[in-house]
């Protein structure tokens, strides 16, 4: 048996596809492209999902992209963008960490893009990194080509250097908070889109929150570890009792809402308040909206969900590559057709569930176990349901007392 070949697993197939379309289903197109521009790393974090998981394929993958492949690429963004109608767009550079492409390869990805979908599509840009090389000559160049930087920073230098270290084991807190402080104290301050922070329980998640809010963040998105059934995230055990990520993040929330003026957003708490309120939110993390998001691999390859990795070798391959195939054959690939049909494409048990609207049956990666592929419950479920509930009845209680509503009979 060929090692590097991915198995395929049993929900979603192609099969379901089919049925789907023939059943009158219509794709929704893409509005925004992941295009991994370097695919190594100057660091090595323990938690990464992309060197440390189940799927090591990025050994195969060239460090960069090609001036051909990156033209091809923007060809057909811009082919997708024109046949869909699309006229506003956006653009994630990625990695590995993107930085390492370099500052002219970067310019140059930029104007390709901005030349191949025309002065008819508004471009986004923007560019996630761990801030280890963001000087000041890169700031300039962002601010050149208007691209948006977000950061990753796991807090305080305890918390920080616990995970996101060098491979020499030296911390890289004291490097990325300089470059932070450039980012949000100088002059190109706009550029700051935000921060992400990815959970880690041994932390306090009142002083890590607030130690995120000394760099002034525009948003912050704590990401929860990446884990599913088969291999579960740090303190979840599948079958015992608990809800260690939901208490975490609730005393967050209570800081965060309790504060007496709007400090920053909060993407994960905003849109699960925005859901119970009705409305729709900013991003495909929680909720049923159909997934409109794409990722291209230095390669030329189109991907699915690079975090697809912690499940088994190859999870995120789709077959399908820049230089034979449109985006809309990815859209019809089963792992992204089955993000976009809302409920029906939840296990059974999610579609049964009164908060599958808030949820949206957790993120796509930690639904998998190996029996049954990804129609399951997120890995995540009894935690997601404990923080849903509690955000909502604090909600309701503040509308009762914005509608005078006395307490008893609430």
């Amino acid at each position: 048996m060929d090692r590097l070949r991915p198995a395929e697993p049993p929900w979603p197939v192609a099969a379901d596809v089919a049925a789907r379309e023939a059943a009158g289903w219509v794709p929704v197109p893409f509005h925004s492209f992941v295009l991994k521009v370097h695919s190594r790393c100057d660091l090595a974090c323990q938690y990464c999902y992309m060197y440390r998981s189940h799927d090591m394929s990025w050994r195969g993958q060239p460090r960069t992209m090609t001036p051909d492949t990156l033209d091809r690429t923007a060809g057909r963004i811009a082919e997708h963008l024109a046949a869909h109608g699309v006229r506003e767009a956006g653009v994630v550079l990625h990695g590995g960490e993107p930085l390492l492409a370099g500052e002219a390869a970067v310019g140059r990805t930029v104007s390709v893009l901005r030349a191949a979908v025309g002065p008819d599509v508004r471009l986004h840009l923007s560019l996630q990194t761990n801030g280890v090389r963001l000087t000041e000559r890169w700031l300039d160049l962002c601010a050149t080509h208007g691209i948006r930087v977000s950061v990753s920073l796991d807090g305080d230098r305890a918390a920080h250097d616990r995970h996101r270290r060098g491979a020499d084991g030296r911390g890289s807190h004291a490097r990325v908070t300089a470059a932070l402080r450039r980012l949000a104290e100088g002059p190109h301050r706009e550029l700051f889109a935000g921060l992400l922070c990815t959970i880690d329980l041994r932390n306090d998640p009142v002083r890590c929150y607030e130690h995120l809010l000394t760099y002034r963040p525009p948003a912050v998105d704590f990401l929860l570890p990446q884990g599913n059934w088969r291999t579960p995230p740090p303190g979840l055990a599948p079958g015992r009792p608990g809800t260690p990520y939901a208490d975490w993040l609730w005393l967050v929330f209570e800081r965060w809402y309790g504060a007496r003026r709007r400090e920053t957003r909060v993407r994960l708490l905003d849109d699960m308040m925005t859901l119970l309120l009705g409305g729709t939110p900013r991003t495909e993390a929680l909720g049923l909206a159909p997934v409109r998001y794409a990722v291209v691999e230095t390669d030329g390859s189109l991907a699915q969900d690079d975090t697809l990795r912690t499940a088994y070798h190859g999870a995120s391959r789709t077959g399908l590559h820049v230089r034979d195939d449109t985006f809309d054959a990815l859209l019809r690939h089963p792992g992204v057709a089955a993000r976009q049909w809302g409920a029906d494409g939840l296990s059974a048990q999610c579609r049964d569930c009164r908060l599958r609207q808030v949820c949206g049956g957790g993120h796509y990666a930690h639904r998998y176990r190996p029996a049954t592929g990804f129609a399951n419950p997120s890995v995540y479920c009894a935690d997601l349901s404990a923080l849903i509930l509690r955000v909502r009845e604090r909600l309701a209680g503040d509308l009762d007392r914005l509608r005078g509503v006395p307490a008893e009979a609430a």
